[in-house]
This record gives structure tokens, C-alpha cells and sequence, in this order.
């Protein structure tokens, strides 16, 4: 069959077979829509590294790139330590975790309630986690939270009066590790710890000017009252509509409100670079060398929750746009667990781990001590000077210091109000049901068809008593 049908082609050539012309072109398109898909999709991590034993804290574990890197390292046989914003005991969250456990069959797996849109939140889980004797195993710290607005919606504002975007991509990551930082220090000389951040080409744009970025990043914190008036009732800034600064200045422009994601982005690579100095500058007591290393990771464009939120304007129109041609981004965005492949290179290679860059020698991994970022399963340079600069890193880490302060201590006193007031009304509550408990006696007592009546004589009962 095959040598007739060869001939009558070689015979007839191509418009002599029925629909070959038609296969051909199908043929064709196909092969250009696979090579496309390979070229978007990335390259693919071929790095093992043997994951039992080790802890991994990660932000974001719940959807998105972190939902697969969360899966990936617990197939591995990693304990996972997942920080989300909901309660342990929420419904979404059992599920998840115990879907996750069946799927991988890893019953380490874990949440702990972190809100990184509330510097309290992280401020209670981080003290707890190093009141510890002696310090907790903790082998890695994957930072894969991010939120960004809506293209076509006006900035947000947090319970503690920040911008979301420059709060949840940035300053939450600053609060937390910096307060885990003397974990991440106290761990044994031989272990192999990294903290792997979270970024985007955006970055290259960004700009960071610290006047105007305190402008935009801080919303007018709501007047407090007096400390000697506890019925005054407040309401938590998050409750109350975003307010701008009054010292908005003419850069202060919509523009600028859309680029503060790509100005938290810079931010934090530069906070990386930072701490991987403050790390390194730690004399530990073995005299040993530093045993964290920091990397910065660029997962490219990926069909997460966020990226689909972006493209669609948080919109139903826009949601319809997208689902009409979703062939597209298909093809050209990445899927999770394709965005998730330079974070798993960055976690499991070991010429990125902190013995092989204390070591050195050919091939070792820069890292961002080094001017590197991973994107693609291999090292890129950063195309911003500002990163490696000390002074910029400096000031950058003093006014987050700043900024974090003058929050918390605004929200410690909104606290301290609002349970006075709890306890005000508490008290009125109690004192209602007590005067409400006297009243009742009072009418019992005055009533005489309620009050004790007395034996009569002849009566069934006085003669019972005899």
C-alpha cells in the first residue's frame, strides 16, 4: 500500500493526492505553533538537589508560581511552611493543604497566618519564630508574594495606610526578614541556606526618588484621638477611603500612581542586595563564613491570578476580551509551572548555595553580591546601577526603617484605643444586665402573687407539715 501511494505521488505530484495540500499547511501552522510554545515557554530546570529534611517558608504558596514551586519542592520530600494571609483554619486552606499533602504524599506541609498588607501580622509571626531555643531549622525563604493593581483602577491602600503594591512587594519583605534575620544567621555553619526573591523586568524602568516615593507610597494617616477620651470612636484606616498627601507635588501625576509595582520591584532587588552585605558582614561565633545566600529570580511573563487581574482591568468586559482571546496569551505568556522553573534552578543547583560561592572557582553562581539575577535557569545581568550601589542600598534601608516605624507605632495606639473602647462597652454591657437583674428582682419581690405565700390553715400542705 505504501509503495502505490508513493509512486502515484512521485507520478502526479503533490495535487494528485486529495487534501495533501491541505495536510501540508496544517502541517505547517502546527510546527510554528509548537516552536513558538517552546520559545515562550523557557527553558526548563535540570538541577536535583536532595529536599528532605530541609524547611522552606514561601509567600504566595497558594496560587500562581508559588502554588507550583510549593508543589515541585514537596514532591521532593521538603517541609513547607506556607504564609498566607488566611487563618489555618480556613475551609479554602484545609483543602488546599490537603489536597496538596494527598497529591505529593508529604504530610509536612504547613500554614502560618501572615498578612503582608499588615506590618502587626508580620511583626507577631516573625517574633514568634525566633522566640526559640535552640533557633528553628530554616533552610530556605522563597519570597513569591506580589499584588498588582488593575491597569485601569486607582492605587490601594493597606490597614496600615501604605500603598498596597509598594507594602506587599517591597516593605513586607523588608519587615519580615529583617526581624528573621537572626534565624537565618544562627544556623549551622554547614547548612546550605538561601533566600530567593522575586522579580520582573519592570524593574528596568522604575524610578526611585525617595521624596517621591514617600509621597506616593503613604496615604494621610486618620486623625487619632486624645489618649484621656476612650468613647471616642475610630475606625481602622482600612475601613476609611485612601486619602493622598497633602505635600503632593507635581510629579505626583497618575503616571507615577502606575508605576509604583516597578518601583517596589527595584526596591526590593536593592533591599537584596543589602541584606546579602548584612548577612555577609555577621562575625559568626565558629568563625566560619556566611552560609545564606541571596538570589534575586525573573520568573518572565506567566498566566498568574495577578497577570490575568492586570490584563483584564478587574473588569467583566475585560474578562470577556481575555477569555475571547485567551489563544493568544496562551501562546505567548507562560504557565505557572513554566514561570516556576528558574525558582526551582535558583533552590536546587548547587552552584548557587552558599558552600560552592565561598569556595569559588569556574562555574560557580554570582548571585547578587555579584551583579546576577536568574532568569531562565541561568544568570543575567542587572541592567540597573542602582542595585550594587551601597548608598542608595543604605538610604533605601533607612527609610523603610523609618516608614515602619512611624506605622507601628500609629497602629499600636489605634490598638490600644479600640480596646479601651472594648472594654468600655463591655463594661456598659455588664452593668445593663446588672441593673436589669436588679429591676426583675425588684418586681418579684413587690408582687404579691409572686412572693411566698403562706400556709393556711386546713390547707393540704400545712396538714403535710404536721
Amino acid at each position: 500500500m505504501p509503495v502505490p501511494f508513493l509512486a502515484h505521488w512521485a507520478a502526479e505530484g503533490v495535487s494528485g493526492i486529495p487534501y495533501a495540500l491541505t495536510a501540508l499547511k496544517a502541517a505547517v501552522v502546527l510546527a510554528i505553533i509548537v516552536l513558538l510554545k517552546r520559545y515562550f515557554g523557557g527553558t526548563r530546570n535540570s538541577a536535583e538537589r536532595l529536599m528532605h529534611s530541609k524547611v522552606v517558608m514561601i509567600t504566595g504558596g497558594t496560587s500562581g508560581i508559588g502554588a507550583s514551586i510549593a508543589h515541585n519542592l514537596a514532591s521532593r520530600g521538603a517541609q513547607l511552611i506556607l504564609l498566607t494571609r488566611h487563618a489555618p483554619s480556613d475551609p479554602f486552606l484545609v483543602d488546599y493543604i490537603e489536597d496538596l499533602r494527598n497529591a505529593t504524599g508529604n504530610q509536612l506541609i504547613y500554614a502560618e497566618q501572615v498578612d503582608l498588607a499588615s506590618l502587626y501580622s508580620i511583626r507577631t509571626f516573625a517574633t514568634k519564630w525566633i522566640d526559640n531555643a535552640p533557633p528553628r531549622r530554616l533552610d530556605m525563604v522563597i519570597l513569591c508574594a506580589n499584588v498588582i493593581k488593575p491597569s485601569r483602577s486607582n492605587p490601594r491602600t493597606t490597614i496600615d495606610c501604605l500603598d498596597e503594591e509598594w507594602q506587599v512587594n517591597y516593605l513586607a519583605n523588608y519587615h519580615l526578614l529583617s526581624i528573621l534575620s537572626p534565624a537565618l544567621r544562627a544556623q549551622p555553619a554547614d547548612r546550605d541556606v538561601r533566600v530567593i526573591f522575586g522579580t520582573c523586568s519592570s524593574y528596568i524602568g522604575a524610578k526611585l526618588d525617595f521624596q517621591t516615593l514617600k509621597d506616593r507610597s503613604m496615604r494621610t494617616a486618620h486623625a487619632i484621638p486624645a489618649p484621656d477620651k476612650p468613647e471616642a470612636r475610630i475606625s481602622r484606616p482600612a475601613h476609611k477611603p485612601a486619602q493622598t498627601s497633602p505635600h503632593k507635588t507635581a510629579r505626583n501625576t497618575k503616571a507615577d500612581q502606575s508605576s509604583m509595582y516597578a518601583s517596589s520591584k527595584l526596591a526590593l532587588m536593592i533591599f537584596a542586595k543589602s541584606f546579602q552585605s548584612h548577612l555577609s558582614a555577621y562575625e559568626r561565633p565558629d568563625k566560619q563564613p556566611c552560609n545564606t545566600r541571596v538570589l534575586i529570580v525573573d520568573p518572565g511573563f506567566s498566566r498568574t491570578p495577578g497577570t490575568r487581574r492586570w490584563i483584564t482591568g478587574a473588569s467583566l468586559l475585560g474578562l470577556l476580551i481575555y477569555l475571547i482571546t485567551w489563544p493568544i496569551w496562551w501562546l505567548i505568556l507562560k504557565s505557572p509551572q513554566q514561570g516556576s522553573q528558574s525558582f526551582l534552578t535558583a533552590a536546587m543547583d548547587v552552584v548557587f548555595g552558599a558552600p560552592a560561592a565561598n569556595i569559588g572557582g569556574p562555574g560557580v553562581g554570582f548571585g547578587v553580591s555579584g551583579g546576577k539575577l536568574i532568569k531562565e535557569c541561568k544568570e543575567w545581568d542587572i541592567l540597573r546601577k542602582e542595585v550594587m550601589d551601597e548608598k542608595i542600598g543604605k538610604e533605601l534601608w533607612e527609610f523603610s526603617s523609618r516608614q515602619i516605624e512611624q506605622r507601628e507605632t500609629e497602629g499600636a495606639i489605634l490598638r490600644a484605643l479600640e480596646k479601651k473602647e472594648r472594654e468600655a462597652l463591655e463594661a456598659e454591657r455588664q452593668n445593663a444586665d446588672a441593673s436589669s437583674g436588679v429591676d426583675a428582682a425588684g418586681e418579684t419581690g413587690s408582687d404579691p402573687g409572686k412572693g411566698h405565700k403562706q400556709q393556711t390553715p386546713g390547707s393540704r400542705r400545712s396538714r403535710k407539715a404536721k
